[in-house]
């Protein structure tokens, strides 16, 4: 006789084909693509499903919100984060099929955009609600808000979630997915680092100089390079007044999560082929709580082929700040704003373009306790790796402030899944074991 966990593994891979629909949508917001299409199909979908209410957002203009509530067996309520738009696929001629049609290959992954990040998370989790409703019914309530924006900043999130706060109201929120990682160890997630994402930009001359006059006329680039390097120390660290003094201090629990989190350094070196050694004696803590700064990129002068000689007149730079429990994206470009100026570069300026604070849940909470005993009781005791929260970001701090709710990210994606890049994948077996882990998981909160 088949198990429960075999039959739930069975029935996922037999309904793929009824939301394979939602991956063929190219939904790229940062084209616009497909986005009200794909809303409309999630919204008929949630009724198909037997949702009590559903609802497009729209108040606040940009991708519409979807909304929906499904009645259960328990007054405890569970949220589902999820987000419907994709990024580019781009470049195609690196894809090995079509980016928008989900192709099954013999290495038992499953290759589309967006099939990890997130829609295949979000069918993972319309799996598992069907399931329950065909056997037995739903244990608790739950309700969905999958938004159109993500991949582009989540322009107007907070605005929704505020405005909408009694129907999102919930006891937990699951948030858009997660993964197992090198060692096989699903990775369970309290929180997200912040960011602050800006530009620089100098301008030292009105036009661009020969550069026979470089004995003594400055030039953009080094100009900018020079206020870059201003702002590291020798070792590596942020040399901004204040900026570490914004750092929350972790609690013993989240030390403890911290010292037997998974990290393979080596196998990550290998990998990356990383060529430099970790800025950080303790690779795990300073992802977990410490601030970085990174250069994403940096424009000056001619970069074609050939020579071509010349003093840039203006250079620009694009980076961005991971912030720690603590720091918040004003703050932090403040401070970097007064460093520079303090400096002698009050000539840079500086651009803002993205900001999200950082959020941790308490990992010392019965709900995250469940969370946690449920992914031991499904993947095993030692195959669980609980992370105080990740190094990236996303916009989890307006949901915690709006509504007072924990929030943990679980998902059935793999470390490699390729998220953003070509031949994005989802490996079936973690799919599977995702959605039951789902169903599981809302029986034990009821």
């Amino acid at each position: 006789m088949m198990s429960e966990q075999q039959k739930v593994e069975a029935f996922a891979k037999e309904y793929f084909d009824q939301l394979a629909p939602y991956v063929r949508l190219a939904s790229v917001s940062a084209k616009h693509q497909h986005i009200e299409e794909t809303a409309d199909w999630l919204q008929q979908k949630f009724q198909t499903l037997g949702a009590k209410q559903t609802a497009q957002w729209h108040e606040f203009g940009g991708s519409p919100m979807v909304f929906a509530e499904f009645d259960g067996q328990s007054e405890r309520t569970v949220l589902f984060y999820n987000h419907y738009d994709v990024q580019p696929p781009e470049p195609l001629d690196e894809w090995h099929t079509d980016p928008f049609e989900p192709t099954f290959l013999p290495d038992g992954t499953v290759r589309a955009r967006g099939i990890s990040d997130d829609k295949g998370e979000l069918m993972s989790r319309l799996t598992a609600l069907q399931y329950l409703q065909d056997h037995g019914g739903l244990p608790c309530h739950v309700k969905f808000m999958v938004e159109g924006e993500e991949e582009v900043g989540s322009t107007h999130f907070e605005q929704y979630v505020d405005a909408h706060k009694a129907e999102l109201a919930s006891d937990l929120c699951v948030w858009e997915g997660g993964s197992v990682n090198e060692q096989e160890h699903f990775n369970v997630s309290g929180g997200v680092k912040g960011i602050l994402a800006f530009d620089l930009k100098v301008q030292t001359a009105d036009v661009d100089l020969h550069s026979s006059l470089g004995a003594y006329a400055d030039n953009a680039a080094w100009r900018l390079m020079d206020a870059l390097t201003s702002l590291r120390t020798p070792d590596r660290k942020l040399a901004v007044d204040g900026y570490y003094d914004l750092v929350a201090p972790m609690s013993d629990s989240t030390k403890q999560a911290v010292a037997k989190m998974d990290f393979d350094a080596e196998g990550f070196k290998q990998r990356a082929g990383l060529r430099t050694p970790f800025l950080r004696d303790d690779p795990k803590l300073a992802s977990v709580n410490e601030p970085s700064l990174t250069v994403n990129g940096f424009n000056a002068g001619y970069n074609g082929s050939g020579v071509k000689t010349v003093i840039p007149k203006v250079a620009t730079a694009k980076l961005d700040c991971r912030l720690a429990q603590g720091q918040t994206p004003k703050a932090c470009f403040d401070l970097i704003r007064k460093q520079l100026d303090k400096n002698g570069f009050s000539d840079v300026e500086m651009t803002f373009n993205l900001g999200e604070d950082p959020f941790r849940s308490d990992l010392d909470s019965k709900v995250y306790q469940t969370v946690t005993d449920v992914a031991k009781a499904v993947y095993g005791d030692d195959n669980v790796n609980v992370v105080p929260n990740s190094a990236g970001g996303g916009p989890q701090a307006p949901v915690a402030n709006s509504l007072n709710v924990p929030i943990v990210s679980v998902g059935c994606g793999y470390y490699g899944s390729g998220a953003h890049a070509p031949n994005e994948s989802l490996r079936v077996k973690d799919y599977q074991t995702g959605t039951y882990y789902m169903v599981a998981l809302l029986r034990a909160l009821q």
